[in-house]
């Protein structure tokens, strides 16, 4: 089966900006980013990173493009295959690329439709938008309810041991 995927830059202008895709199911997530990069124009050579996201679009679980823990113990885009993570019920992941950056993109799978005889894929099916020269800033906010003066820097004296919430001798 072939998955058509629409990938959407995060961005704050009122330009859209995306590129649908079709690759095959059994392709692995590395295979996905290569034609995600490709599309946007990039060149493949920063870090990257896919996560698992539910229809609100928080971030779950990632698969890196390299493994970079102590222990060996994260997924990885080269041995995930898109099916094993994307299909009917889960439809949505969040790609990242290039940490310093921080291109952000949100992927969808929009249709699994039978593979056309003769077709080429991964494939590129549709372009709108052009990619800003650099990424998109991110603007963190706190919700307007939080109330965050009680940290202010004055407030904490680090060399205070008595106030702080934690035996200074441990271990």
């Amino acid at each position: 089966m072939i998955y058509r995927f629409r990938v959407i830059l995060d961005n704050d202008t009122e330009d859209d900006i995306f590129r649908d895709l079709e690759i095959r199911e059994t392709d692995t997530l590395e295979d996905l980013h290569n034609i995600i990069t490709q599309s946007f124009g990039f060149d493949g050579t920063e870090m990257a990173s896919f996560y698992l996201s539910n229809d609100q679009w928080d971030q779950g679980e990632e698969i890196s493009l390299f493994d970079l823990s102590e222990n060996n113990a994260s997924r990885l885009m080269n041995e995930t295959e898109i099916s094993s993570v994307v299909h009917e019920v889960q439809t949505k992941l969040i790609y990242v690329y290039d940490f310093l950056s921080m291109w952000t993109f949100y992927v969808e799978l929009a249709e699994i439709v039978e593979e056309a005889e003769g077709a080429n894929y991964p494939n590129l099916m549709f372009v709108k938008g052009q990619v800003p020269d650099e990424a998109p800033d991110k603007l963190f906010e706190a919700d307007k309810d939080d109330d965050f003066d009680e940290f202010e820097e004055e407030s904490i004296d680090v060399n205070d041991y008595e106030d702080l919430d934690f035996d200074e001798n441990w271990n």
